[in-house]
């Protein structure tokens, strides 16, 4: 097993607490460390098998190129509120991608679980927390490759984005943000029920509910006042409130700063969880 890089250390002592500053500052640097380190790690592993990446972007290209073909002629109702089907669409299939990638991060815990690689983790000087953040950088670095072939396929496709780099540079911090959340959540199921079986149900029952109670693939006005309801507290509907406005002619940035405060706040509160989860699973073995 590689050895983690060292971290260089601090030597003082806090005159209020007399507490030696190198605790604290080795700490910190060794987190930093084995996070970059883990992050790399999973980063090689992708490298290693690019078709995963492929696979993760065929159901996109299908709803892109299908779907916006398919349900062109909805973006003339009255109400729909945009010129283009695809250029609605495009942001919303960035978001669907960022959830439903993060929705199987989870599985890389339980393949480490099951050679043994998570058990010889616990044992090293690995940071604790590193290994949620690596799982979490590495989500984030996914999702920005994954969302700008999406959108470079919508451009091709024929979709404009009159929000300029500044409105895609939103679209993908709100990716980023809600592949996150569902990374998070998907590594603390992990590490509680420990089997990959459980880990898909619970991701598929989550993901495909709030992935149509939301505006992804029509129009507020169009839907149902009850899903209309529902998708103000579904966090894949912020994310696709605040990408799509953030790359339209005229952004409503009230709109998108605070859909973006809420996803901060979940991951926040995701990350938490995913913390707890892995001191559960420590406990436990």
């Amino acid at each position: 097993m590689t050895t983690l890089p060292e971290t260089p250390v601090e030597s003082r002592t806090d005159a209020r607490t007399g507490v030696r500053a190198e605790r604290r500052a080795g700490s910190a640097g060794t987190f930093l460390a084995h996070s970059a380190y883990l992050t790399g790690r999973w980063l090689r592993t992708l490298t290693r098998q690019p078709a995963y990446l492929a696979f993760t972007l065929i159901q996109p290209m299908i709803w892109l190129l299908l779907f916006g073909q398919l349900f062109r002629n909805v973006a003339r109702l009255p109400g729909f509120g945009s010129g283009s089907y695809l250029e609605y669409l495009t942001p919303g299939v960035v978001v669907m991608t960022a959830m439903f990638s993060a929705g199987w991060a989870g599985t890389s815990f339980i393949q480490d679980m099951e050679r043994g690689v998570m058990d010889r983790n616990l044992t090293s000087p690995v940071s604790r927390g590193a290994l949620i953040t690596g799982s979490l950088a590495f989500q984030a670095v996914t999702t920005v490759i994954q969302s700008l072939i999406v959108l470079a396929v919508g451009l091709a496709a024929g979709a404009r984005f009159a929000g300029g780099v500044t409105g895609v540079l939103v679209v993908l911090v709100c990716a980023v943000l809600l592949a996150v959340v569902f990374a998070a959540l998907s590594d603390a199921i992990a590490l509680l029920v420990h089997q990959q079986e459980a880990l898909i149900a619970i991701s598929q029952f989550l993901i495909l509910p709030l992935s149509f109670l939301s505006s992804v693939m029509m129009a507020p006005a169009l839907m149902p006042a009850w899903v209309g309801d529902v998708a103000r507290f579904n966090p894949v509907d912020w994310a696709a409130l605040a990408a799509r406005s953030a790359v339209s002619a005229a952004p409503d940035w009230g709109l998108v700063s605070g859909r973006l405060g809420l996803l901060v706040a979940l991951v926040a509160a995701m990350g938490w969880l995913a913390a707890r989860a892995f001191r559960s699973y420590q406990r436990s073995v």
